[in-house]
């Protein structure tokens, strides 16, 4: 056995205002080059929102799925109808949320990492009412070694989009 951390950003619903300073945080902090440009459209965390409810939901991009789910269940929150798709973290055929805007590339929380490390991801850092938090967990688990997953990604991805096209989303952001 070995141990492991996990890092997780924890979102109370109840205390988040709608304001998407986290939106905002983190598209800043992915634009090529870091911090030049604000467009919410290039974010991996998205707020969902119901003004006239006074509900704001933010929710972090997850992987890429190939093919649109199956499932087409409704959740009533304080009474509105929403979709499962309001809150899938996932990029999929089906909806724009958590896509390239340029390239149409699928986008996925990667925690802020870079080269020193923050402290805790962007989103987190500028959430003032404190809907966001962060937290390293240690877990305990078998190491998986997946050196293919790479591999796979790349493939979906030009499977989908191109290789030109993502030759030319890797140029563009290798330049930063």
């Amino acid at each position: 056995m070995t141990t492991k951390k996990v890092k997780e950003i924890k979102a109370d619903i109840d205390k988040c205002t709608g304001c998407r300073a986290c939106e905002m945080a983190c598209s800043a902090f992915h634009a090529v080059p870091k911090y030049s440009i604000i467009n919410p459209a290039r974010s991996r965390i998205r707020v969902v929102v119901d003004e006239l409810k006074d509900l704001y939901v933010p929710i972090r991009a997850g992987d890429y799925a190939q093919a649109e789910c199956n499932g087409r269940h409704k959740y009533v929150i304080n009474g509105k109808e929403y979709s499962e798709c309001s809150f899938c973290r996932a990029s999929c055929q089906s909806r724009d949320y958590f896509k390239e805007p340029d390239s149409g590339l699928p986008l996925k929380c990667d925690m802020c990492e870079s080269e020193p490390p923050l402290l805790e991801p962007m989103c987190v850092q500028v959430c003032e009412p404190g809907c966001l938090t962060y937290e390293e967990l240690e877990e305990e688990g078998d190491e998986e070694d997946r050196p293919e997953e790479m591999e796979i990604g790349l493939e979906s991805l030009v499977k989908k989009h191109g290789l030109k096209t993502v030759m030319d989303t890797f140029a563009r952001l290798s330049k930063g």
